[in-house]
């Protein structure tokens, strides 16, 4: 059986973390950050988890993550 391929638009969004929870980055980072609160934007720096209604979805992208 081939070897698998890996989504490499998921590769660069995602990640796993040692517990196997799905890494991802915050939104609302890109531009427009001049009205955006400084205590806003030091919060967004943050990573987030991807919620568990998509992490099925992103571990089959990522299949050896």
């Amino acid at each position: 059986m081939p070897k698998m391929k890996t989504h490499s638009g998921a590769a660069k969004r995602f990640g796993f973390t040692a517990k196997g929870k799905v890494k991802r980055n915050t939104a609302n980072r890109r531009h427009l950050l001049n009205c955006k609160p400084h205590k806003r934007k030091v919060a967004l720096r943050k990573r987030a988890y991807a919620d568990k209604t998509n992490v099925e979805q992103v571990k089959k992208l990522l299949p050896y993550g």
